[in-house]
């Protein structure tokens, strides 16, 4: 009896988290985002490019492509892109990449706790994030943050880079402007 209530447990703790799994690949790109309470963001009808200082930056072709998929997504807004100073927005985003371990394991013997064989293999992956800012140019005030993070495809598939990028900034300011 015992050992049925424990295989039980173990299937059923097997099969969250095999769900977890699969909602965390149906995800993809993990998002957040958050606004600064009263901001009036339908004021804002121009925005520029500006550099935000300490931030990490990736080189010029992944600058111009993370650039070009924010901009297709502001401009779907209403938003247009200017070089004037005069900008009601001023956007600016930085990068940064961690690595961590993924663990691997291979188990046999079933789902039995306390038995059969078991063999684990690590790996080091690396994840990327993104933060995109905005800011108020008249107040000098952070008015808008949100931060893209995936694991990184290192297959070098520039096309396939270039779709996660789009979809990561499409999810990302998918709520933008706050209501």
């Amino acid at each position: 009896m015992r050992e049925r209530v424990q295989s039980g447990i173990a299937r059923i703790g097997m099969v969250c988290a095999l769900g977890l799994i699969a909602c965390t690949v149906m995800l993809g790109q993990e998002v957040k985002s958050n606004a600064m309470p009263g901001v009036d963001f339908s004021k804002y009808h121009t925005y520029k490019w500006v550099l935000i200082a300490g931030g990490s930056h990736p080189n010029q072709i992944a600058d111009a492509e993370i650039k070009q998929a924010v901009d297709a997504q502001l401009q779907a807004k209403g938003l247009t892109k200017t070089d004037n100073d005069k900008a009601d927005l001023l956007v600016g985003y930085q990068v940064a990449v961690d690595q961590q371990k993924q663990w691997n394991a291979y188990g046999g013997g079933g789902f039995r706790f306390g038995g059969g064989m078991a063999s684990a293999t690590s790996s080091t992956i690396d994840i990327g994030s993104l933060v995109l800012d905005m800011y108020d140019p008249t107040s000098k005030q952070l008015v808008w943050t949100g931060t893209a993070t995936k694991t990184i495809d290192s297959s070098g598939n520039q096309q396939k880079n270039q779709k996660n990028l789009d979809k990561a900034m499409e999810k990302l300011l998918k709520k933008f402007p706050p209501k």
